[in-house]
């Protein structure tokens, strides 16, 4: 990944007034109505741009710094390789022969307007379905490795999210109960990782959660792979567990079952599940350190960085260094 230098911007996406948006769009031969409606996007910034005569389309002005050229194109070619073989992912449009264009200092894509709803995680047939999807997003992933983009791991996501949190943003009154906390469970999480064994780590899409999933006419469509990075397969799987073990456990069977129809599940994965999940939880509170200088971050969090936000963080990594220690999630037939 790129150095971030965006966190010493007071506001990266200032100069994205509605003109500038819609002269991008239009940079690239498409006409708006005026119409411009911002989507539910933190970390860059994706509006539904009213098109004349015909269908809206999607306009995504990614953060500046966060990802390079390469490594979004490298994105980029990974959807068109899973578009080719008809999956249903939603690549980026190609206008005057790219994908990807600048427009005054600011990386843009355009994508397809996808209508839909957040797939039902109870109902077991659609978790059959997504791991049927899934085993063939991964098989295609399977084929080469990302050499610009990152890899998911516990370091990265980890280790160096808790430098930074302790560094920027942790209170004093609560520094000493949360960075004992963190390196306690990240000693137990690199434990787990090991005892895991070695892992393949294959083209993930990254972020594959009902909020990147959109369900229609029986079939989900894929976004936002904004995310994607080298990560064992299970990464994508995790995030469609909820509720109680014996009812994760009936979905985690339906999504396997459908998965290996089309590509081979290393059970032995599964032991990374409740790592994975300590990984997001700290990851996510130094995202919003790091995101902090943006408005926009202020005005949805509002909450974060008081003494009461930390608390609460103490004590859901508490609950998850008791999880940490629990039996790994399985499967009846393995």
């Amino acid at each position: 990944m790129t150095e971030d230098n965006s966190m010493t911007q007071e506001n990266p996406f200032e100069a994205l007034t509605p003109d500038f948006i819609l002269d991008a769009v239009e940079s690239r031969g498409f006409y708006s109505d005026g119409r411009a409606i911002a989507l539910n996007s933190y970390e860059n910034r994706v509006l539904q741009i009213g098109i004349e005569d015909t269908t809206p389309l999607i306009a995504k002005f990614y953060r500046p710094n966060r990802w390079s050229k390469a490594q979004i194109l490298e994105e980029h070619d990974f959807c068109f390789e899973l578009v080719e073989q008809e999956l249903p992912v939603v690549a980026p449009m190609i206008t005057k022969g790219e994908s990807l264009f600048e427009y005054n200092g600011y990386y843009c894509a355009l994508f397809e307007r996808k209508g839909g709803h957040a797939p039902e995680l109870d109902n077991l047939d659609s978790l059959f379905t997504l791991g049927r999807f899934l085993g063939r997003i991964h098989k295609v992933g399977q084929a080469k490795d990302y050499t610009e983009r990152p890899s998911l791991t516990p370091q990265a996501f980890g280790h160096d999210s808790i430098d930074y949190i302790i560094e920027h943003a942790l209170p004093d009154e609560v520094r000493m109960p949360y960075e004992s906390l963190a390196r306690d469970l990240m000693k137990l999480v690199d434990e787990l990782w090991q005892r895991a064994g070695q892992q393949q780590y294959i083209r993930v899409h990254g972020d594959c959660h009902v909020g990147n999933i959109l369900w229609r006419d029986d079939n989900p469509h894929f976004v936002d792979l904004d995310d994607s990075r080298m990560a064992p397969a299970v990464q994508d799987i995790w995030m469609l567990l909820s509720g109680e073990r014996e009812q994760q456990q009936k979905q985690l069977l339906e999504i396997i079952e459908g998965y290996q129809e089309f590509c081979d599940f290393n059970v032995a994965e599964l032991q990374l599940v409740e790592c994975l999940r300590t990984l997001r939880m700290i990851y996510h509170s130094a995202w919003l350190a790091r995101r902090w200088h943006d408005p926009a971050f202020k005005h949805a969090f509002p909450y974060f960085g008081s003494v009461q936000y930390w608390q609460e963080q103490i004590l859901d990594l508490r609950m998850q260094f008791a999880e940490l220690q629990e039996p790994a999630i399985t499967l009846p037939m393995y």
